[in-house]
């Protein structure tokens, strides 16, 4: 039970930790701006520009400032435009398309602080683009249901409709901070019962019989047993928790530069359950796209992924 205790603990203070230094100011901030920018009317400009030039993938306006904010802030900027798109009457299939999209591209806070243990920054970024723009056509063009599915659309006029009408700027940013503040406060129970699985997995042995069964098939598109760790973390813990784990076995020799650059075409999304939580409680109306979504994703991160090993 002690051992337990343990796990649990250790679990609730990297979740906690993680939440509150990592997700909170960036949640905070940039919720805080893209309601600022919805209430300027910035964004409904912008999406009615760039709708035509994103239609053939299914994505939206909007769908380009998630895309930006994942490649070059962090995995959870783009939570801040999918509660927009779940409030400004975005289809259901557009989010679905976007989502699907995101789940596919490289995380910036995952990404850049790996370039310093020699990881192609570029070519992840280009890959990226190429997976998520797929992910989101077949999502949008064959994973989801034309019927009752596309019935809304983003608002023409923002400024008639929007509920910032009469706030002054101070007063738009603090209600989008408090905002910021209650979504990275949801995720919160997910991200320690992730972490948990992962030290409980490591606390029991599982780790040592899961490396056994798969060094065989990571061998086979020349990966390191060392490999599996961090590739099971990142799975069931997230994007940071793979980059933490892999430095420290690139630090120790246990994994080199041309072996790391193979792995992230899989490994540096938020395709795991820590992004698939923070994003589904966005809104409601994103997690009912979930599932379509995460299939598409799926595909787009196949294709990423054997891009990054026929490369490498």
């Amino acid at each position: 039970m002690e051992a337990l205790i343990q796990v649990i603990l250790a679990a609730g203070r990297t979740g906690v930790d993680l939440a509150l230094y990592t997700l909170l100011p960036i949640m905070v901030v940039m919720l805080a701006l893209m309601k600022l920018l919805d209430a300027w009317g910035v964004l409904a400009l912008v999406a009615r520009v760039l709708s035509p030039l994103l239609k053939p993938f299914g994505i939206p306006g909007l769908g380009i400032f998630a895309a930006v904010k994942m490649l070059l802030v962090s995995f959870a900027a783009p939570v801040a435009t999918f509660a927009l798109m779940g409030q400004g009457g975005t289809s259901r299939r557009h989010i679905a398309a976007t989502v699907a999209m995101i789940l596919v591209m490289t995380q910036a806070n995952v990404s850049f602080p790996l370039a310093a243990f020699g990881l192609d920054v570029g070519i992840s970024l280009l890959t990226s683009v190429i997976g998520g723009l797929l992910a989101a056509a077949v999502t949008y063009h064959w994973l989801t249901p034309k019927t009752g599915w596309d019935d809304e659309t983003f608002p023409a006029e923002a400024p008639d409709t929007s509920p910032h009408k009469g706030k002054n700027p101070i007063r738009i940013l603090s209600d989008g901070g408090l905002e910021g503040l209650k979504i990275v406060v949801n995720s919160i129970p997910m991200l320690i019962l992730a972490l948990c699985c992962v030290n409980a997995l490591k606390a029991s042995g599982a780790i040592i019989g899961l490396t056994a069964l798969l060094a065989p098939v990571l061998a086979l598109i020349g990966l390191p047993e060392a490999a599996v760790l961090p590739l099971i973390t990142k799975f069931i813990a997230g994007g940071t928790a793979f980059m933490a784990i892999t430095m420290d076995l690139i630090q120790q020799g246990s994994l080199t530069a041309l072996e790391l650059n193979r792995m992230v075409g899989f490994a540096t999304n938020p395709l795991d359950i820590v992004g698939v939580a923070l994003f589904a409680s966005a809104h409601p109306r994103v997690a009912e796209v979930m599932r379509p979504a995460l299939l598409g994703a799926c595909m787009g991160l196949l294709v990423r992924g054997t891009i990054h090993l026929l490369l490498y």
